[in-house]
């Protein structure tokens, strides 16, 4: 019965991975040449992976954080007796269903110096103008991507809210606590599953993000806006040093399912 289950996972997940850690193992532009662990040396090693990596983390800590908080809230305000509360949820979940190529060329026009609709606004009502995509690039990265998956981290956390019993907010009223410390007593420990969810997938995403930087800066200026994949990807098809990138990628790997296998004991501790 499990069958057809293994052999999907086998040749469509666990075959690559073991492909691309045998085809890290070589270099040149045809991976012709036996190097061993030199990739893996190289990676550690080179400034430009380091910066790269270092970007990357900054912008899953801000998107991370950012779009939980601002998710958690927006479910706060959408769980209650709201009119119209359903169309905004609707509203709020469409940037999520729609195609990363589409959001990074909405934005990169809105943000666009000389052509783009916000600095027509601002020069509209007499404010000056304001170059986005060198400014504060990778903010503006981080509040793109926040724009776009808000509204899916604010579902997560509603069905979390709505799987709570109503009976604990009734007897924490009959005690006399407050809104906010029913919030703190009860809706936080019990949506500990929840957070844990959406931390794992926010931070698998982060640092796997490649469209936003490729479409709406192609990394610049300079390497602000450089991602580790984005780093990947430009080693792989602009270098054609397909060992070298066949590392960086195993490595990220090994990055992403530690930092997951740490999230999953602190929530044990956490709920003991």
């Amino acid at each position: 019965m499990l069958a057809p289950a293994a052999v999907f996972f086998l040749l469509l997940y666990f075959a690559p991975i073991a492909f691309q850690l045998f085809q890290s193992l070589f270099s040149g532009a045809n991976s012709d040449r036996f190097v061993g662990a030199e990739n893996f040396i190289d990676a550690v090693t080179d400034p430009d992976v380091q910066a790269a990596f270092i970007t990357t983390v900054l912008y899953a800590v801000g998107a991370l954080v950012v779009g939980s908080v601002l998710g958690l809230v927006l479910a706060v305000v959408l769980n209650q007796a709201l009119p119209g509360k359903a169309i905004f949820r609707a509203i709020l979940l469409i940037p999520y269903l729609t195609s990363v190529a589409i959001i990074g060329l909405l934005w990169r026009n809105i943000l666009d110096p000389y052509v783009g609709i916000l600095n027509r606004i601002l020069e509209s009502v007499g404010l000056p103008t304001q170059s986005w995509l060198t400014t504060a690039p990778l903010a503006v990265i981080v509040g793109i991507a926040v724009w776009s998956s808000v509204g899916y981290t604010m579902v997560l956390f509603l069905a979390g809210m709505q799987g709570i019993p109503a009976e604990y907010y009734e007897a924490a009223r009959i005690d006399g606590a407050r809104p906010f410390r029913q919030f703190l007593s009860i809706t936080l420990p019990l949506l500990a599953p929840t957070t844990l969810f959406v931390t794992v997938i926010g931070v698998i995403n982060a640092l796997q993000q490649f469209a936003l930087p490729y479409i709406v800066t192609a990394g610049g200026p300079g390497n602000a806006t450089t991602l580790y994949a984005y780093k990947i990807f430009n080693v792989a098809f602009s270098d054609s040093q397909f060992g070298y990138a066949s590392a960086l990628s195993f490595m990220l790997l090994i990055v992403i399912l530690v930092l997951s296998l740490l999230q999953f004991r602190a929530a044990r501790r956490w709920s003991s």
